[in-house]
């Protein structure tokens, strides 16, 4: 995996991941990441940290299937805002695609 930091904005950064085949959209297609989670890996995550305003930061993680090489993003403010489950899911690729 990858770490950029303080990159120009979020959407600089998906349009690098779009340039990079990273086409899906997970924060609407979840399900797929869900029900599936040992066959994906986090490519590439962006991190932005708003020099003056925490509510700035974000992160844009670059998440690929590995068995059909099907390609997204999964976009996230602060991840404790975010339910449970999918929480839970984004930690667990973080954690295992820095191994």
């Amino acid at each position: 995996m990858e770490t950029i930091f303080n990159y120009d904005s979020p959407s600089v950064a998906l349009a690098k991941l779009k340039e990079k085949g990273y086409t899906v959209d997970f924060n609407v297609e979840f399900d797929s990441i869900s029900n599936a989670v040992d066959e994906f890996t986090i490519d590439y995550l962006y991190r932005y940290e708003g020099a003056t305003d925490p509510g700035d930061e974000s992160t844009v993680y670059g998440i690929r299937n590995l068995n059909t090489e099907e390609k997204g993003v999964f976009v996230a403010g602060d991840l404790s805002l975010i339910e449970g489950r999918k929480r839970d899911i984004i930690v667990q690729l973080e954690i295992r695609s820095k191994s």
